[in-house]
């Protein structure tokens, strides 16, 4: 990288974008804005905090003067359960019409690229095993938040035409890392209790993306020439099914893994009658990505082992529960 560029990252303390500005923070060649929307954030040593008010995306202007890359991590972020009577139109708010705003001001102000950290919910939900997603094929998304990132998608694709402004999508699978929340964070608990689960018959593939992984594929996007005005799917290059994933991250928690063999359909239809179908459906459908366009576009191959990254995550669950 440059030493006379300036990278600008939104959503800078949340997951991705916390571990991306430690990752530029640390290589010293570049100088790296962060966006915080509140006082006394602790950022990495010679990262330059840029205060944001709570409505930035809607309204105010950001100083960007002097940027050479924006990378957009900030979103209104996949609930499982979202509260809001029209969750559509809340989306599209924040990840729609606050992506173009925000990537407008950076065209005026002269950011030459801007990369939209967007989700494979754009593809769709499901595939069948041995036929992955591509970013060949339409997009197909399903509930309202993988629409409203697609919505996204197109606009800075015609903003970029506009405007020149090279526009770059990174469309990551599930990602799991030291810090993740959620379901991942959810699994962990129950294999280091030692539960029994009922998901030792399934038979699903699925691609995962460590935390370290995507970084590494943003920050390879920052300045590769023929990342301009693509799109891209990012994954560990490793699929694995459900009895295979919960397998290695018992072994990185110093666990075993006690799996029961309850077949895939009495799964769904238990989780059916508590209102869990979907999440049953996760669990033991497939998700495959391909991600040969990335590798042979770029030359990006994962740098970091499924198996060095499940227990990089393993040892940071451990330590937070010291």
């Amino acid at each position: 990288m440059n030493s006379q560029k300036t990278y600008f990252i939104t959503g800078a303390t949340g997951f991705v974008g916390a571990a991306l500005v430690r990752q530029l923070a640390s290589t010293r060649t570049c100088q790296v804005q962060a966006l915080v929307r509140r006082e006394g954030v602790i950022l990495p040593e010679g990262v330059m905090p840029v205060n944001a008010p709570p409505d930035y995306l809607t309204a105010g202007v950001l100083p960007l003067s002097g940027v050479d890359v924006m990378v957009h991590c900030a979103a209104r972020v996949h609930v499982m359960s979202d509260a809001s009577s029209d969750p559509l139109t809340e989306y599209r708010k924040i990840n729609v019409a606050g992506t173009l705003r925000l990537a407008k001001q950076a065209a005026q102000a002269g950011v030459k690229r801007f990369i939209f950290i967007s989700s494979i919910k754009v593809n769709g939900e499901a595939t069948q095993i041995g036929e992955p997603y591509t970013t060949a094929d339409s997009p197909a998304p399903s509930d309202p938040y993988g629409i409203s990132k697609m919505e996204a998608e197109q606009q800075l694709m015609l903003l970029g035409k506009e405007t020149g402004m090279e526009i770059v999508v990174i469309r990551p699978v599930l990602v799991y890392g030291p810090g993740v929340k959620a379901n991942f964070r959810s699994m962990m608990n129950w294999l280091n209790k030692g539960l029994p689960l009922p998901l030792g018959a399934i038979r699903n593939q699925r691609s995962f993306v460590a935390l370290d992984n995507l970084v590494d594929l943003i920050i390879t996007c920052l300045d590769h020439p023929r990342a301009a005005n693509e799109t891209f799917l990012v994954s560990d290059g490793f699929d694995m099914s459900t009895p295979q994933l919960l397998r290695y991250m018992s072994g990185a928690l110093g666990r075993t893994a006690r799996l029961v063999p309850v077949p895939a359909v009495v799964l769904v239809w238990a989780a059916t009658l508590v209102g869990r179908r979907s999440a049953a459906e996760r669990l033991c459908g497939s998700l495959q990505v391909d991600i040969k366009k990335t590798r042979e576009l770029l030359g990006w191959v994962p740098p970091f082992t499924v198996e060095n990254a499940l227990r990089k995550t393993a040892d940071s669950f451990l330590g937070r529960l010291k």
